[in-house]
């Protein structure tokens, strides 16, 4: 399996190419739209092509690269079923399957940073049937858990989403092995999070361990320290979602 991690520090995001060498069929998850030419050249450097381009969720703090770069490679969107975004893709459900050649990923629900939320679970079947990586998007970061204020609205208000995430990180994410490597949507420098750590890579069993928003001993008390500690919101919030729902570039204010 090919697997790198892209970084862009103008937003603090991370996106990911992945997928099997030995079939030359790769995927890009959380594509940045300032990266989009440097996803195809290292599919092409590997004599890959990108035939899938996946969402963790509808971004709300950068623009996301999934349009430009399925009309480049013409490769097929996907996003979490009931996303609500008003271009043509394949509508994951909870538990569907993606292959590409020996490489697998897995989506799992994970409402609560957004109602429409996955995490990825990879698995290279070329060494071993057992997953290997989980892509958590903005459900369970690095040293934090996701903000719940971005998608809330209208009955799913910060508190229910709050709890939402509570309970897609302690019976879904938490419920994974402590090996696997996890490889969040954002890292220290990002509105996405708190106390996001600088190194954007861990693992299961260390965040069980170490972080602190997964510290406290109820529900009630997790909810309380996530809806009372929230930065501020990313600049041209609604714009940005709005970009991203319609799949065009975002609009100038200027």
């Amino acid at each position: 399996m090919y697997f790198r991690q892209l970084l862009n520090d103008e937003t603090a995001c991370a996106s990911y190419l992945l997928g099997c060498k030995t079939h030359g069929t790769f995927a890009v998850v959380d594509p940045h739209v300032d990266l989009v030419e440097k996803y195809i050249e290292l599919a092409e450097a590997q004599g890959a092509a990108i035939v899938a381009v996946l969402e963790t969720h509808v971004q709300a703090d950068h623009v996301s690269g999934l349009p430009e770069l399925v009309a480049l490679t013409g490769a097929t969107a996907y996003l979490p079923h009931g996303a609500g975004v008003e271009f043509d893709h394949h509508p994951l459900g909870d538990g569907e399957i993606l292959r590409l050649g020996n490489t697998e990923i897995a989506a799992i629900a994970t409402p609560g940073h957004a109602l429409a939320h996955h995490a990825y679970l990879v698995t290279d079947h070329a060494r071993s049937d057992d997953p290997w990586i989980v892509l958590t998007g903005d459900a369970l970061l690095v040293g934090d858990a996701g903000r719940p204020d971005l998608h809330a609205h209208g009955e799913h208000n910060v508190e229910q989403m709050a709890r939402a995430l509570y309970r897609s990180l302690t019976e879904r994410l938490l419920a994974l092995p402590d090996h696997l490597l996890l490889y969040p949507a954002h890292y220290s420098g990002s509105v996405c999070g708190r106390g996001l750590s600088g190194n954007p890579v861990s693992t299961i069993g260390f965040e069980r361990r170490h972080n602190r928003a997964l510290g406290h001993d109820s529900e009630n008390a997790f909810v309380e320290a996530l809806v009372g500690d929230i930065p501020p919101a990313p600049e041209q919030q609604s714009e940005i979602v709005a970009a991203n729902r319609a799949g065009r570039p975002l609009v100038s204010q200027d």
